[in-house]
């Protein structure tokens, strides 16, 4: 058998960092592991090209070459997702798909003319589609409501990445998240209960990326690190007597919930083992907003404090924050201006509430009878998709909070303040290389680039960024990549908030900064003879 397997483009958005990837010279910011992975579980003797469509098209020798089309995506990814459907089965192929988004809607699928649906967890149901296949099945869908044990998990293939082509390099420990918020759909897909790879297995993974040469930053993509912290602490024991002995190849970045704040054994861990960076979901400073999407860790200690102790830990804070919860206060996005000030976090992700499929939130939606009609769950976009649900405060209002509020923390010299104070915020690294990392060649480009873009073109900024610079230099030069590095995303970020007031306009019809409500139509004069 012959697979080409796909992985759709994303469209621009806040975390594609298009602007950064051209200065840095890079295609995309992390690899995709879950169609790596179930690469890993294909037969030895098939023959595979992968194409990570951010990095580089396939070939149209590439689609004749191929028996079968394996293709995994996201719901943000449905325009190229169904476009690469339609064309195999234009072409002839038979299509496999997978992944969150078609796990989430089949149907969609379907639709388009895919052939079989990989669902769920690939360990489980991928052995199902190739048993069809070796029935001669034309057609089928593979679904598991048993979750997989990811101790037995196949390494991916992570010799089927460009991998100079990314930012970052990416691997997973665990699966699921032991809390209940009502809007994430992660419970939904992986469950509550958190399951990890044994300390040994990830070593093994790490070892791999290693010896096939990557050095540099590493993503772990857990839906939440520390979602069962006693296996969590076993890996790291093991992981800071390898990193030490390979004179510390990556640093870590991962995403955590809040209460990270709370176990300093853990935040020691962490550090020891070289994790520069931490994405925590905070969603909103509002307790009772918290309260109401059943985000209840973010609840039991101030937030502000816990920001602060994982900074005092070595980690900068990157941070996700959602307007539109029912019951929210008018003002939310200013409460969310002045909580990101006040923690100097550098890159706070904004995005407005939707009701993904088959989340609590949406089931409640639901049979409260708020959700949209023709505004459905494949209508789930970026962050700055208007809301799919009737809100309990008025739309219009709710877009304004969003736009005034993305446009004022990204303001370039509101965003270079920040970065400068985060990393003045953060804690003693001693020796570790505890700081984001590029190889020379990117760290000459960024630094050059820097230079023209923000220390000679812009005026608004220019002393601000000598400033900030030179201090860093001379009092922190340890966290000087990172600065730079965040400096440089500011680039992504000031073209981003433009395409964001933009997309918000085109929904409403109009623009939510200068008008609060629709204009009202010219009247029509009529010439009476």
């Amino acid at each position: 058998m012959k697979a080409l397997l796909l992985y759709p483009q994303f469209p621009q958005s806040f975390w594609s960092y298009d602007r950064f990837m051209e200065i840095a010279g890079l295609k995309a910011a992390i690899p995709p592991l879950g169609i790596i992975t179930v690469a890993a579980l294909l037969p030895e003797d098939w023959e595979i090209r992968f194409c990570d469509r951010n990095v580089k098209l396939e070939t149209e020798a590439d689609w004749q070459w191929c028996d079968l089309v394996i293709i995994s995506a996201m719901l943000v990814q449905k325009p190229d997702f169904h476009a690469l459907i339609k064309k195999a089965v234009r072409l002839g192929k038979k299509v496999a798909v997978g992944g969150p988004y078609p796990t989430s809607l089949p149907q969609d699928a379907m639709d388009s003319g895919a052939h079989y649906l990989i669902l769920d967890e690939g360990e489980m149901t991928v052995p199902l589609f190739l048993e069809a296949l070796s029935q001669g099945k034309s057609h089928g869908i593979f679904r598991s409501p048993e979750k997989p044990d990811v101790t037995l998990s196949p390494m991916p293939r992570f010799d089927l990445l460009k991998r100079d082509a990314y930012l970052m390099m990416a691997m997973q420990f665990s699966r699921g998240c032991p809390f209940n918020c009502e809007f994430c759909d992660i419970i939904t897909l992986y469950g509550r209960k958190p399951r990890t790879k044994e300390p040994s297995q990830a070593i093994a993974e790490l070892q791999a990326l290693y010896d096939l040469g990557w050095r540099g930053s590493l993503f772990i993509v857990d839906d939440n690190f520390i979602g069962n912290q006693r296996n969590v602490k076993r890996f790291l024991r093991e992981l800071i007597p390898w990193v030490k002995q390979h004179n510390y190849p990556f640093t870590f970045i991962t995403e955590a919930s809040v209460n990270l704040a709370e176990d300093d054994e853990l935040l020691h861990l962490m550090q020891e083992a070289g994790f520069y960076a931490v994405f925590l979901g905070i969603e909103t400073p509002d307790q009772d907003s918290l309260q109401v999407t059943n985000k209840l860790q973010n609840t039991r200690n101030p937030l502000i404090e816990a920001c602060r102790k994982i900074n005092q830990a070595g980690m900068l804070i990157y941070a996700g924050f959602i307007i539109g919860f029912d019951g929210e206060r008018t003002g939310a996005g200013k409460r969310i201006e002045a909580f990101v000030e006040q923690t100097s976090i550098p890159q706070p992700m904004l995005g407005i509430l939707q009701a993904l499929p088959n989340t609590a939130l949406w089931n409640r939606l639901q049979t409260e009878q708020r959700l949209v009609k023709g505004v459905g769950a494949t209508e789930v976009g970026d962050q700055n998709s208007l809301m799919n649900f009737k809100p309990t405060r008025p739309l219009a209002e709710i877009a304004r909070d969003y736009v005034e509020t993305f446009w004022t923390l990204y303001e370039p010299q509101n965003y270079l303040r920040r970065c400068f104070q985060q990393c003045l915020n953060i804690g003693s690294l001693k020796e570790r290389k505890q700081t984001m990392q590029f190889s020379p060649g990117q760290g000459l480009r960024i630094v050059a680039q820097l230079i023209w873009l923000q220390g000679l073109k812009r005026p608004e900024i220019r002393g601000q960024f000598w400033r900030q610079f030179w201090t860093i230099l001379v009092s922190k030069p340890q966290v000087l990549n990172m600065y730079l590095g965040l400096c440089a995303a500011g680039e992504h970020f000031w073209e981003y908030r433009v395409l964001a007031r933009k997309r918000i306009t085109q929904q409403l019809g109009y623009d939510p900064m200068t008008a609060s409500a629709p204009p009202k139509p010219e009247p029509v004069l009529v010439k009476l003879s």
